[in-house]
């Protein structure tokens, strides 16, 4: 179980934070991919001597998680027998019907206000006609949005104190939706990080602060602007708006700053969407630390299914949990790692589902069980295998075969010291295709359980051997290794 690993932490502490949905709806496979990319990735880190610290942040604060509230309560006060007009640029799908249901058996009537009420001050749902132009739909649009704030403070007003209740409840059920989905995708952390709790903790204004303090935020327009295009960055970005809310930036900022606190080296795994992020907030670490190397950030390209798209605000989208269902566990991790994470990625699910060698996790597990079957076989035959004097003979180990399993047996460590200085698990991936092709061949082409007692315990030890490389390199992936398929 060591060979091939480096347990001794020497490298140091490194913190990797992946996946950090917004916790405002399921997750979709494209979180998916991330998630599984960011857990091999910590596994090789680990076995590659670093100490790592995996860590996942949750966006809790901010106005998407007032429009998550506000699409709940619209949901919840329709299960009261209220008639509203729900929001366009809402959260339309059946998950926000499900977490009013349960708001409503946990509180019954209790947040319940006129539709009357709720509609007072409140503009009227903008529609888009067919037909319209590009230039149309965007004013339309925008006029959703206002309708979806004006929505948002009447909510805040009318609710009072239980705005918050509704909002923690809603919260709740999404991100115990999220845990759920990840530990069955066999993911874990060892932090989950409230973005709330940071900013409640006056870490976003102790940020600002010291950036005021070194010269690097002026103000223009009535904002509060980082000058980060000195450091690197495209221009300069905005921290607190021209309403004196911050945007994301400045929070996020505080939180790297946190982290560096916690670990002197940071990795952040995000979506591709991201990439003009990565400037800014490279800009900003180094304006409070001084630090240009501190931030390495992986971006995890789109995942297409055979099946089509998905979005999240369509109401239609896949998620991960379904994809998990239809494809199985193992099958979709190994999917996801299969080609590098900075390439498209097509998933085959039918491909995926198929018990053939033209599966390739299939095709890797069933090396490894192919391996357990010969050993139940010399069980049941009682033929005794001498671990010793099978060491003691692998100079009979000459067929070309056996050469090549050798060989491969002997290039595993390095295979996952490059997989880790690359941030690369594919390779993982394509070394076991590799040795999987490497056992199959020699299974077909040589009995193992042969009378010469030398020659049988050298090719049993050789075989264990790639059983045992088989099993670590799939537990990398954090995909299963069965004895039996």
């Amino acid at each position: 179980e060591k060979y091939g690993r480096d347990d001794s932490g020497a490298k140091g502490k490194i913190l990797v934070e992946f996946v950090s949905a917004n916790p405002t709806g399921p997750m979709h496979v494209g979180h998916g991919r991330g998630a599984a990319y960011g857990d091999a990735l910590s596994n090789l880190l680990a076995a590659a001597g670093w100490q790592v610290l995996r860590e996942y942040y949750i966006n809790d604060a901010g106005r998407q998680v007032d429009v998550l509230t506000v699409s709940v309560w619209l949901r919840y006060l329709e299960q009261c027998g209220e008639s509203v007009v729900f929001l366009a640029r809402g959260y339309p799908a059946d998950y926000i019907r499900a977490t009013a249901q349960k708001l409503k058996n946990a509180h019954g009537t209790q947040f319940q206000r006129k539709t009357a009420e709720v509609s007072a001050g409140v503009s009227a749902e903008p529609a888009v006609p067919q037909n319209t132009s590009d230039e149309q739909e965007g004013a339309i649009k925008a006029q959703q949005e206002t309708r979806l704030d004006e929505l948002i403070a009447r909510a805040k007003q009318l609710l009072g104190a239980d705005y918050a209740l509704v909002q923690q409840a809603a919260l709740a059920d999404q991100l115990a939706d999220i845990r759920a989905t990840l530990e069955a995708f066999g993911v874990r952390y060892d932090v989950w990080y409230s973005e709330k709790a940071l900013v409640d903790s006056g870490a976003a204004a102790r940020a600002l602060e010291q950036l005021r303090a070194g010269g690097h935020v002026y103000e223009k327009d009535g904002a509060q602007w980082l000058a980060s295009e000195k450091l690197g960055d495209e221009k300069d970005r905005v921290l607190i708006k021209d309403d004196g809310a911050a945007t994301y930036l400045a929070n996020d900022l505080a939180y790297h700053v946190d982290k560096l606190g916690r670990a002197p080296t940071l990795l952040d795994v995000w979506g591709a969407d991201h990439h003009g992020y990565i400037g800014r907030m490279r800009a900003a670490i180094e304006a409070l630390t001084g630090r240009k190397d501190a931030l390495s950030v992986q971006l995890i390209q789109f995942v297409t299914l055979s099946s089509g798209r998905m979005g999240k605000r369509s109401g239609n989208f896949v998620t991960l949990k379904d994809l998990i269902t239809e494809a199985g566990r193992d099958e979709t991790r190994f999917f996801f790692l299969m080609r590098s994470h900075d390439q498209h990625l097509e998933f085959d699910i039918e491909l995926a589902r198929s018990k053939s060698n033209d599966n390739p996790v299939y095709y890797v597990q069933y090396a490894g069980a192919r391996i357990a079957s010969v050993f139940r076989q010399a069980a049941e035959r009682r033929v005794a295998f001498d671990e010793a004097n099978g060491l003691k003979n692998l100079a009979r180990l000459s067929e070309p075969q056996e050469k090549h399993l050798l060989t491969m047996l002997g290039r595993y460590p390095e295979t996952v010291r490059n997989a880790a200085d690359q941030f690369a698990p594919h390779i993982v991936v394509f070394y076991l295709r590799e040795l999987a092709d490497a056992l199959h061949s020699y299974y077909n082409a040589h009995a193992f359980l042969v009378d010469d007692a030398a020659l049988r315990d050298a090719r049993l030890m050789l075989v264990k051997a790639t059983g045992v490389v088989l099993k670590n390199g799939l537990g990398l992936l954090g995909v299963n290794a069965p004895d039996k398929m």
